[in-house]
């Protein structure tokens, strides 16, 4: 029945307009209209923002019509009943007239005055034109704030629930501050009305009083004053009340919080400040002729605040990092056991048995320092920054075991020795000290266990002991490079390219989606890092393939233009003491190779058909050359002819997916070659 009642009330001040009522009741109302002027700023001061208190023009209006019609009801009993005394319109319109004129109406008329100008000219008139600006620029930015909801909503940042809520809310916002544009002048009406209310009642009072009533001249002027006065005081100090509530309102901006967080949180942002403002404070108060007492206690309290707020702001960053702490401890505890945190599967994981994980996962730091040198080499040398390494604990694996997996997949595994040291032999008659042959697990070389009371012997003797964190981690390094492509997500792309120049922007602008997709790119730079060559020259890749895309579509064709057009790079990382040391195809393989591929009917390659016993006798032959030039050379290539380069490339991988396969053409101008022999 909320809304019965509301329309009584709105009835019931119409009906004051032409009704007369009691002295009672206009107390009543007079108190009533003081109380919601309280509560009306009460609540403009701890709002958090202005549209939370958006039916304000509403209440103000009513506010306003509500103590009009009390004036004309206090009018009617100040003219009709004014000879009895001052207390003929009421106890609370007499109590004002006393206390406030302190019994003279001269000063409630220049208190009254005072009121009106500090309520017309001050407050009512900024509000309004901080309204009316705000009104102004609300409406001019509705468009711009409309196109960034539909943005967001269109990227997926928000959903259609959220783009709605944005929505009204921005209607709310300019449909507020219109309204409070014609609400403000609602106040200064009444500011007006009130003067021409108190004028009407002091003139026409006394010449009732003086022409009906016989009262004295001076009697009638006083009586009537103090009446009119009084009446335009309880009047005024609500519309202040109210003015003052507006202009909070307002000026708000787009300041969020309750007022004394906007306004004291904001002035006591700056301690420094507070520290000046004391002195100036303390300078004051040992200056001759001031007082010393007020400005020793503001003093005092500016540095106490000033000493305070850095400590209170500690307490509190410490408070907020704490609950942050806990509240990701427990987020963490809650995927943990969710059954969904399993569909999450990390890039690169390092897992490692009970036993083992004592002597890797000791040292904490140790590990997360040489983890981190290792993302940073990779980012230098390959041009991309490689996911994060998730080191985690298993009984599933061997205790002394580890395994190396790659979203998921396991795709390296070995167990070590704990606390014993490796040394990688090769071909190298083994130390002479107590040992047990095995197989180095990064490149699958010849090596031995010692144990650790020898390593200082085999040291003297010139070999190298590795203990089990350093082969551990070797061997990631290695089954990384391997895997360099499969790390490469369309993600981590998308950051390459958006720290490009403006001008390279352009540039996939123009070939991207017209000449080739952003799936094709990323299938292009795959291609080069599964064979090991960096994309750290970006811009250098994205002018190759500006150059050959209009040309061809597939990524494979793509890519062996790249790698041409980079030959200077790949040569310079492939040397070694300036010279490119390679191991060329003999002539029955290279005519092999050459028969094998078909073409189409433009004369590009399309598959390799070789004989599969030829290509089991190429990989015999090319690996027994191989092992024995790796035993000579640590860095060589194997060089081709152009176009049989990608399937030599595919039969050597197999068997030593270290070594580089390089055709002719990617020989780079001015670089030293040196053959080291053939495979034939």
């Amino acid at each position: 029945m909320r809304d019965v009642a509301f329309a009584i009330g709105v009835v019931g001040m119409l009906a004051v307009l032409i009704l007369p009522i009691p002295t009672f009741l206009i107390d009543v109302s007079l108190a009533l209209s003081i109380a919601l002027s309280v509560l009306i700023l009460m609540v403009a001061l701890w709002i958090e923002k202005p549209l939370e208190f958006s039916s304000f023009p509403t209440i103000l209006l009513m506010a306003t019509m509500m103590r009009l019609a009390i004036t004309i009801a206090t009018t009617r009993l100040i003219l009709s009943h004014g000879h009895e005394g001052v207390t003929a319109a009421g106890n609370v319109i007499a109590g004002f007239s006393n206390f406030l004129m302190s019994g003279d109406f001269v000063i409630g008329i220049v208190v009254f005055l005072i009121l009106v100008i500090v309520n017309f000219l001050v407050i009512t008139k900024g509000a309004t034109r901080i309204a009316e600006v705000g009104a102004r620029f609300t409406l001019d930015a509705i468009p711009g704030k409309q196109m960034a909801i539909d943005a967001d909503l269109s990227s997926g940042l928000i959903n259609d629930a959220e783009a709605q809520r944005r929505r009204r809310e921005l209607e709310e916002e300019s449909s507020f501050f219109g309204s409070m544009d014609g609400a403000s002048k609602f106040v200064r009406g009444e500011a007006v009305a009130s003067l021409i209310v108190i004028a009407v009642n002091i003139f026409g009072g006394i010449v009732i009083a003086t022409t009906r009533h016989d009262m004295p001249l001076s009697k009638a002027a006083d009586v009537f004053t103090r009446l009119s006065v009084g009446d335009g005081l309880v009047g005024q100090i609500p519309a202040l009340v109210i003015s003052l509530a507006a202009g909070l309102l307002v000026s708000k901006g787009g300041t969020r919080g309750s007022a004394d967080k906007a306004i004291l949180g904001q002035l006591g942002a700056y301690p420094k400040a507070l520290l000046m403002a004391a002195g100036l404070m303390a300078l004051f108060a040992i200056f001759p002729g001031l007082p010393t007492i007020p400005f020793v206690i503001l003093a005092s309290i500016l540095a106490f605040v000033a000493y305070t707020i850095p400590r209170q702001r500690r307490a509190e960053a410490a408070a907020e990092k704490a609950a942050a702490e806990r509240k990701a401890d427990e987020e963490a505890r809650t995927q943990k056991d969710s059954v969904k945190a399993e569909l999450d599967i990390p890039e690169i994981e390092l897992v490692v048995g009970k036993q083992l994980a004592r002597t890797v996962l000791r040292s904490p730091t140790e590990l997360a320092h040489r983890v981190a040198k290792i993302r940073r080499k990779f980012a230098r040398e390959f041009g991309f920054v490689i996911p994060e390494i998730k080191v985690t604990e298993s009984l599933t694996v061997p205790s002394k075991g580890y395994e190396i997996h790659i979203h998921g997949t396991a795709v390296g595994s070995h167990e070590l020795r704990v606390g014993d040291y490796l040394i990688v032999t090769a071909e190298a008659p083994p130390p002479q000290v107590p040992h047990d042959e095995t197989r180095d697990p990064a490149f699958g070389m010849k090596a031995v266990w010692i144990n650790e009371a020898f390593a200082a012997d085999v040291k003297r003797d010139g070999f190298v002991p590795i203990d089990n964190l350093s082969v551990v981690l070797t061997h990631l390094v290695e089954i990384t490079r391997n895997n360099l492509a499969q790390l490469l997500s369309y993600k981590d792309m998308r950051a390459l390219l958006d720290r490009l120049d403006p001008e390279y922007k352009r540039l996939i602008e123009e070939i991207v989606p017209s000449q080739i997709s952003n799936s094709g790119l990323q299938a292009v730079l795959k291609l080069l890092l599964a064979e090991r060559v960096s994309i750290r020259n970006l811009h250098l890749i994205l002018e190759a393939i500006a150059e050959v895309a209009p040309h061809a579509r597939r990524a494979e064709v793509v890519a062996e233009h790249v790698r041409i057009r980079m030959a200077q790079q790949i040569c310079g990382d492939l040397a070694e003491n300036g010279s490119l040391h390679v191991l060329r195809l003999g002539n029955r393989w290279d005519l092999a190779f050459h028969q094998g591929l078909k073409r189409d009917a433009k004369g590009e390659v399309i598959e390799l058909a070789m004989d599969p016993r030829i290509v089991e006798e190429f990989g015999e032959a090319a690996s027994k050359v191989i092992n024995e030039m790796l035993a000579i050379h640590a860095r060589f290539a194997i060089v081709t002819a152009p176009d049989a380069r990608p399937y030599v490339r595919l039969i050597i991988e197999r068997m030593f997916p270290s070594i580089p396969v390089l055709s002719h053409l990617e020989i780079a101008r001015g670089t030293t070659v040196q053959p080291i022999g053939a495979i034939s």
